[in-house]
């Protein structure tokens, strides 16, 4: 299996000529006002087979952007809707509709299930989510080898559970850019990240036994995203020294190869 940063929180994996996806996106300029359209990201580099989802936030859930790339009827695996009224989901409706308007194969599904995929078996994993929505993690074998994929959780306690499931792992895709945000829905806002940092990546890493640990969730290239949105200074730099020889940064549109 291999593995291809598609920038953002986005993961292209490949094994026996399939292609999945995980938080594809290919425009992030409607939720980050500041950032700029058509750079920072990469496309999938060919037909996808399935697409999986960790959460339905926009930078996460590209709808428009599946569409274009899965083959028809691929399945798209999701976590369950948000509870509560149509303010509590305020951040995940806009997603929820566009998955209605365009009809794609989408399936709930719980924490701990596992489907097979052709050649890709994947299980949800628990994560939590910073503003209170839904989240999964992902965990994605394939050819002996085994990734973790971690949306934009925040650390938790659940990083035992799977570990003890599923370590070692051979990568580990993990958020590191620490955002604190400030949305006019949740008040009084928090001033503690709404996703992990680098210093906490590099503990989950550590704990998932990783023999690779990327960062991601984070574009070093597109400062100042949008107001209420503030990221660690350097992200890379502060993984690099957290993570220690696990640390490997993966450029957008570069490939790990985990059979080498």
């Amino acid at each position: 299996m291999r593995v291809r940063r598609l920038g953002w929180a986005g993961l292209e994996l490949e094994a026996g000529g399939t292609r999945l996806v995980i938080d594809y996106v290919r425009d992030l300029s409607p939720v980050f006002t500041g950032w700029k359209p058509g750079e920072g990201l990469a496309t999938p580099s060919g037909t996808v087979a399935a697409a999986l989802v960790t959460h339905l936030h926009r930078d996460h859930t590209d709808v428009a952007a599946l569409a274009d790339v899965l083959a028809p009827g691929a399945p798209v695996l999701r976590p369950a809707p948000g509870h509560g009224d149509d303010v509590d989901n305020v951040m995940t409706l806009l997603v929820e509709r566009e998955l209605a308007l365009r009809r794609l194969a989408t399936e709930v599904v719980d924490a701990w299930s596992t489907r097979d995929l052709g050649p890709f078996r994947v299980t949800a994993v628990p994560a939590v989510d910073g503003l209170g929505d839904p989240q999964l993690n992902w965990v994605v074998q394939a050819d002996g080898q085994r990734v973790l994929h971690g949306g934009d959780t925040l650390f938790h306690g659940y990083w035992w559970l799977i570990a003890r499931r599923f370590s070692p792992f051979d990568a580990v895709f993990l958020p590191a850019n620490g955002a604190v945000v400030d949305v006019p829905h949740l008040r009084p806002p928090s001033p503690l990240p709404a996703a992990m940092d680098p210093r906490q990546a590099g503990a989950a890493a550590e704990l998932l036994g990783a023999r690779y640990a990327v960062p991601m969730h984070y574009e070093a290239e597109q400062p100042d995203k949008t107001a209420g949105y503030v990221e660690v200074s350097d992200p890379e730099k502060e993984f690099r020294t957290h993570a220690g020889r696990r640390a490997h940064v993966l450029a957008v549109g570069e490939w790990l190869d985990l059979a080498t």
